[in-house]
């Protein structure tokens, strides 16, 4: 297989570097706001137009340049602006949707190359090596249909999230916070692929890694990558891990929507963690997150009539 530089087949620019603070946020828009995120396909939001800057079009890709997320690359919807740090490939020539999937994956898989801390990918992305050609058995595979999901929220009520107060609340009084088995990738092999997930540290997919038919852990919890920067993600199903994961476990009876509330609000908290204070098990006990409140109690009622209120939330 001929291995030629990303450059060859894409022209590669900075994208728009626009600072999010100085546009105006607007979900009657249908300009979206692309960040260095590997959640969403990078979109937090979507903004109004910004002067006479034409939003950059459906159909592209972008790729983050730095942070937690390095080198994650999606294939954008809408129109949209990008954030600092992210650059925009547009195929030389005609490129089916699978085919932009696969070279999103070719880039993700270089992720390795800039693993020591403070590298980037802003000066070396457009030479990265990849195949000239995308195999045959890529072509045909309905990668299309990701995008079929129901757009439409559960409920059509417009939620805000200043129409609630907000408290702080410890950690340990919502979740048991303990460690998961490590369970090596060879060991998982010989009970051969299956539906359990295996959870690792990693900062996309939810954290999973592929599918086993093994699982020493239970679901309906909270995964937190402890190595660098406590990533949260949800884990429904029953489950294996990696070194460096840690559970949540629910002192309350909580559900996917107050799940995936929380773990977002988790998730913001990242900054207070880095290579040389990692988000352990101690520090996660001793911590407070801002959640929610009614009358001082956690209010799940609306943490979940939130999520329920987002578009596509009739696909989770």
């Amino acid at each position: 297989m001929k291995l030629v530089p990303l450059n060859n087949l894409f022209d590669i620019k900075y994208g728009s570097q626009f600072d999010l603070y100085k546009l105006d946020v607007s979900e009657e828009s249908k300009i979206n706001f692309v960040s260095r995120s590997s959640q969403n396909l990078g979109v937090v939001c979507k903004v109004s137009k910004y002067k006479n800057v034409e939003p950059y079009p459906a159909g592209v890709i972008t790729v983050t340049l730095g942070g937690s997320y390095l080198l994650s690359s999606f294939i954008q919807q809408s129109p949209f602006y990008t954030a600092q740090n992210v650059k925009i490939l547009t195929p030389k020539n005609n490129m089916s949707f699978n085919e932009k999937v696969f070279y999103c994956k070719c880039i993700e898989y270089n992720r390795f190359r800039y693993t020591s801390h403070g590298r980037e990918a802003n000066i070396t992305l457009d030479n990265i090596l990849v195949p000239e050609k995308v195999p045959y058995r890529y072509l045909n595979i309905k990668t299309d249909t990701l995008f079929d999901l129901d757009r439409k929220p559960i409920n059509n009520i417009k939620i805000a999230l200043g129409n609630s107060t907000w408290e702080y609340f410890p950690l340990s009084q919502l979740f048991k916070i303990k460690g998961t088995k490590t369970t090596p990738v060879l060991e998982l092999e010989e009970y051969g692929k299956g539906k359990y997930p295996y959870v690792t540290t990693q900062a996309t997919n939810n954290g999973v890694e592929g599918f086993y038919d093994y699982y020493t852990e239970e679901g309906n919890v909270l995964t937190v990558d402890s190595a660098i920067l406590g990533y949260c993600s949800y884990q429904p199903l029953p489950f294996s891990a990696s070194d460096h994961v840690e559970k949540l476990i629910p002192e309350f009876n909580m559900n996917k929507y107050v799940a995936l509330f929380i773990s977002t609000i988790i998730n913001a908290e990242q900054y207070r963690y880095n290579y040389g204070r990692k988000c352990c098990q101690e520090r996660m006990r001793k911590s407070h997150i801002k959640l929610p409140s009614d009358n001082g109690v956690h209010d799940f009622e609306f943490m979940e009539s939130y999520i329920k209120s987002l578009p596509y939330s009739s696909s989770i």
